[in-house]
């Protein structure tokens, strides 16, 4: 992997890369820096063959306090140009996280702010220490949480993103587990073994598979089943019945053994 300022990437167990925000001095706040290697990073790992899940952590007491402010005070003097440049690039990240073919886990604990809930919402999982807060807070600025916006509507829907987004208020964990915002919760010395848990779960699917769930998944909306969708996943599941891996998986079931997909430990 290559260097980078603002993130450390790690192997937290076999097959499990760890992305690592490394800016605690500012609650992890990101910028225009932090973006562009998280961008990469995301990027070196989706095409990474040893790697089959990517955690998704925050260095210290907080997981990110969202957009670095001395970032947002220069993009307030900047040119529109230069500001649709930079919203293109947030963008394109949050989209390289939500869109990577291997599962992703945000790790979080205290603070996730603004930008930092986009964080947690781009991820397929998102994890939570019962110290966790969160808050969608950029009208408190005078801006608003436009391009996290779709992420946290589809984790929370429309109407409790609006009033996170509308009232900047702060949630705690216990509330963001009820509406969704994160699926788990628990005691902060815990946290980790929690994450641990999941991955192991997500080791035991089949990586194939995985990216097929992702794919389809994305393409599917709430609402009504239409012909299209119903052909849709006829043509999936009818393609992905007869790939290698499913054989392996239908034959490990029956051989009661481990498929060859899942690391040794």
């Amino acid at each position: 992997m290559p260097e980078y300022s603002t993130l450390s990437v790690s192997q937290r167990a076999a097959g499990v890369a760890q992305v690592t925000m490394s800016r605690p001095a500012v609650f992890n706040a990101f910028d225009e820096a932090m973006i562009a290697e998280l961008d990469a990073a995301f990027a070196e790992l989706a095409t990474d063959a040893s790697v089959r899940v990517i955690v998704l952590a925050g260095e210290g007491k907080h997981f990110s306090a969202g957009a670095d402010l001395q970032w947002m005070q220069r993009a307030s003097q900047a040119s529109r140009e230069w500001n649709l440049d930079d919203a293109r690039r947030f963008a394109a990240m949050l989209a390289r996280i939500a869109n990577c073919p291997k599962p992703t886990v945000a790790r979080i604990q205290g603070a996730a702010l603004g930008g930092g809930v986009g964080l947690a919402c781009a991820c397929d999982i998102a994890i939570a220490a019962d110290n966790a807060s969160f808050a969608v807070s950029e009208a408190k600025f005078g801006i608003l949480p436009a391009v996290i916006g779709p992420y946290v509507v589809n984790a929370v829907g429309k109407r409790q993103a609006l009033r996170l987004a509308l009232a900047a208020t702060r949630i705690l964990a216990a509330e963001a587990l009820s509406i969704g915002l994160v699926q788990k919760v628990v005691a902060v010395d815990a946290l980790d073994a929690a994450v641990d848990a999941t991955v192991t779960e997500l080791l035991a699917g089949g990586p194939m598979a995985q990216r097929e769930i992702k794919q389809l998944y994305a393409q599917l909306a709430t609402g009504p089943i239409t012909d299209a969708v119903r052909e849709l996943t006829a043509q999936t599941i009818s393609r992905v019945r007869g790939t290698d891996e499913a054989r392996e998986g239908f034959a490990a079931f029956l051989d009661k053994r481990h498929a060859n997909w899942i690391p040794h430990t």
